[in-house]
């Protein structure tokens, strides 16, 4: 890993740029609490859309202005992500139409990621990177629904931190879970179109029966 000079540290401390480490992937377990608090200090907690709600069923538009409005959003988006108790949240989630999503998502080794990605890109991986994980899986916008679904328990999206830098993130296990999951959403899928119609229904049952543990959007 890169050696951070002072002030990367104080940089990632306050939520800002990250550093890189020597493969050119941004490092995000560095000091997650200070960042994660940071973002969320500085944020409202907005209630979440659910499904059948149209900002999350199509393709959210890019960012294209990195600025002090998109920098809130980001603030709110940890909030919001606290409030709902998730490890990761897309801003169609809280009925924003841009491509930007916000991750706090321990890995299978237990360490702790932090960050946000804007204009995310989900890499096509050789066949050798692509063992997948038949995990159990749930969304903030489906809520109290669960159902297993194989993934590639390996993921690397490109795109910009908020500040429009390029980056690049990678994870495994739960963590390369979350990041599939939160690109999906910002192309208009969520877990439940890639189930069977067996599944599907199944899932939208167990959302109907349940009572969510935070503030939601009803459809109208």
């Amino acid at each position: 890993m890169a050696q951070q000079d002072t002030d990367q540290q104080t940089a990632a401390k306050a939520g800002g740029v990250l550093p890189v480490d020597d493969e050119g992937f941004v490092v995000d377990t560095e000091n997650p609490e200070e960042r994660e608090a940071a973002y969320r200090g500085r944020g409202t907690s907005r209630p979440i859309t659910v499904v059948g709600n149209p900002v999350l069923h199509k393709e959210c538009k890019d960012v294209t202005e990195f600025d002090d409005e998109l920098a809130q959003l980001v603030d709110d988006m940890f909030a919001s992500q606290r409030t709902a108790e998730g490890v990761g949240l897309a801003a169609n989630q809280i009925g924003v139409d841009k491509k930007v999503f916000v991750y706090d998502c321990p890995d299978d080794e237990g360490k702790r990621h932090v960050g946000v990605v804007c204009n995310p890109v989900l890499q096509d991986l050789p066949a050798e990177q692509r063992r997948l994980d038949d995990g159990n899986e749930g969304c903030l916008s489906v809520p109290t629904a669960y159902a297993e679904l194989a993934r590639p328990d390996y993921a690397v999206v490109k795109g910009q931190d908020e500040k429009g830098n390029p980056i690049t993130v990678r994870g495994t296990g739960f963590f390369a879970r979350c990041l599939q999951h939160e690109t999906d959403h910002l192309y208009g899928y969520l877990y439940i179109d890639r189930l069977s119609k067996r599944d599907r229904k199944d899932a939208l049952k167990q959302m109907e029966e349940g009572t969510p543990r935070y503030e939601v959007v009803p459809n109208d």
